[in-house]
C-alpha cells in the first residue's frame, strides 16, 4: 500500500535528492523547499533510508490539519488513535518546526503535541507513555507553516547525513550530505579517476568511493527509527539491507592530499573506517607538488574559505590552485566551493556553471572549471570549428 512520504535535506539540494528518490522508484515526486514529498510503500520507505545520500531524514505524514493556536493542535493530536503507533510501555519525543506569524514558540507547539499524546493515554487506560530526549521508541515531527499543520513520524532518527563511519574530524568538516549532493551534481559516476587536493577529514573521498562502488550510504548507521514502530518488518528490513546485487566494481583510482599531516591522519582513519582502503591513495603534499593521475579525472575540492586564514594567504591559495589546474590538469573537470567570491577569482579561471549552496550557515557558489589546453578563446574557436 502507497502512502505519503516526505523526504528532508538541505538547500540546494532538492532536485538531486529528487532524481535519487526516482530512481528508487518513488511516485508524485514534488520538490519543495529543503524537501522533497513523494509516495511509494514500506519497501521504499526503508530503501530511501537506506540509499538516499542527499537526505537528512524520511518523513511519513499521519495527520495534516489547519490550526490557529496550540490549544487547535492539541485537539487535533489527540483525537488520533495512538495505539496504532505506540504503547503506554514506550517512550516517544516531539520535534517540531514553525514557520508562522500566528506560532511564535515552537518548543511551546511541541509541549502541547506531548500533552496531546500523554492525555490521550492517560484517559483511556489510566497509564502513560514517557518522553525520552536521547532514544526515544517513537519520534515525531510536527511541522508548522503559517496555519497548515502536518504531524509525521520520523522513520530515520539521527539525521542520514550522520553516516557512522566519521570516527575523526578536522575542524569544519563537509556534511556528508552536502559532499555527496556535490559529486551527484557533478556528474561523478566512478568511470574515471578522481582526486581532491585538499582533503581535509577525508568526507569528499568517501563519498566519492560510496558513489562509484554503488553502496549504500546507510549500512554504516546503528540504527534507524523506524526499527522501533509497530510495524517493522525485520526480514523485509534485513533483505533490503544484505542486498549487495546493485554493487559495481571501481576500475579507477581516487586520490586525496592535503598540506596538513594531521588533516591526512583523520581521513586514513574515516577511510579504514568505511572499508575503503583499497581504492583511496592518501598523500601529504601541498597544492603546487600535486601531479595529475590521469589524462582525464575528475577534481573536486573544499578549499578553505578564509575564517582561519590571512587574507594574502587564503589570495594565494587560490591562485596556486587555478595555477595548478591549469599547468597540470588539461582535459579534465573541477569544481571548487567557497564562500569567499574574492578566492574565487584569484582562481583565473571562468566557471561554466556556478551553483548556489550552503555549507553550514555560511552561502557559497559551488564552481565548475572546464580546463584545456592553451588559451580560452582558441579552445573555444576549435570546438565551434569541429
Amino acid at each position: 500500500m502507497e502512502f505519503k512520504m516526505t523526504a528532508k535535506t538541505f538547500l540546494g539540494l532538492e532536485e538531486v535528492l529528487a532524481s535519487e528518490l526516482l530512481g528508487l522508484g518513488a511516485n508524485n515526486i514534488q520538490i519543495e523547499r529543503r524537501a522533497v514529498s513523494f509516495t511509494g510503500d514500506k519497501v521504499l520507505m526503508y530503501k530511501a533510508n537506506l540509499h538516499c545520500r542527499t537526505a537528512s531524514r524520511i518523513l511519513k505524514p499521519i495527520l495534516t490539519f489547519e490550526a490557529s493556536n496550540p490549544d487547535e493542535v492539541y485537539k487535533q493530536v489527540k483525537q488520533i488513535d495512538w495505539n496504532d503507533y505506540l504503547s503506554v510501555d514506550q517512550t516517544f519525543m516531539v520535534h517540531s518546526t514553525v514557520h508562522s506569524d500566528t506560532f511564535n514558540h515552537s518548543k511551546f507547539v511541541a509541549y502541547r503535541v506531548k500533552d496531546a499524546i500523554v492525555d490521550y493515554f492517560n484517559e483511556k487506560s489510566g497509564k502513560r507513555p514517557s518522553v525520552n530526549l536521547d532514544y526515544p521508541d517513537l519520534i515525531l515531527n510536527i511541522h508548522i507553516s503559517q496555519r497548515s499543520c502536518t504531524l509525521s513520524l520520523d522513520s530515520s532518527g539521527e539525521s542520514l547525513h550522520k553516516r557512522g563511519y566519521r570516527v575523526a574530524q578536522t575542524e569544519a568538516p563537509l556534511n556528508e550530505a552536502l559532499a555527496a549532493g556535490m559529486l551527484l551534481m557533478a556528474d561523478w559516476d566512478g568511470k574515471s579517476d578522481f582526486i581532491d587536493p585538499m582533503c581535509g577529514s577525508g568526507t569528499l573521498l568517501i563519498e566519492a568511493a560510496l558513489i562509484a562502488l554503488n553502496i549504500p550510504p546507510g549500512i554504516f548507521r546503528s540504527e534507524f527509527a523506524f526499527e522501533k514502530w509497530t510495524d517493522f518488518d525485520r526480514k523485509l528490513f534485513d533483505m533490503l539491507y544484505n542486498d549487495d546485487s546493485q554493487e559495481r566494481p571501481f576500475n579507477f583510482k581516487i586520490y586525496g592530499s592535503d598540506i596538513s599531516s594531521r588533516a591526512v591522519r583523520i581521513a586514513e582513519q574515516n577511510i579504514k573506517s568505511a572499508g575503503l582502503s583499497q581504492c583511496i591513495e592518501l598523500k601529504t603534499v601541498s597544492i603546487q607538488q600535486i601531479e595529475t593521475p590521469s589524462s582525464q579525472c575528475l577534481l573536486v575540492t573544499n578549499p578553505p574559505y578564509g575564517e582561519r586564514i590571512a587574507s594574502d594567504d587564503i589570495f594565494e591559495l587560490y591562485a596556486s590552485l587555478g595555477s595548478m589546474l591549469k599547468h597540470k590538469f588539461a582535459g579534465s573537470t573541477a569544481w571548487i566551493i567557497s564562500s569567499h567570491e574574492e578566492c574565487l577569482q584569484r582562481i583565473g579561471l571562468k566557471p561554466s556553471k556556478k551553483i548556489k549552496l550552503l555549507n553550514g550557515a555560511l552561502d557559497c557558489r559551488y564552481n565548475r572549471y572546464d580546463i584545456f589546453s592553451g588559451k580560452r578563446n582558441e579552445h573555444l574557436g576549435s570546438k565551434q570549428g569541429s
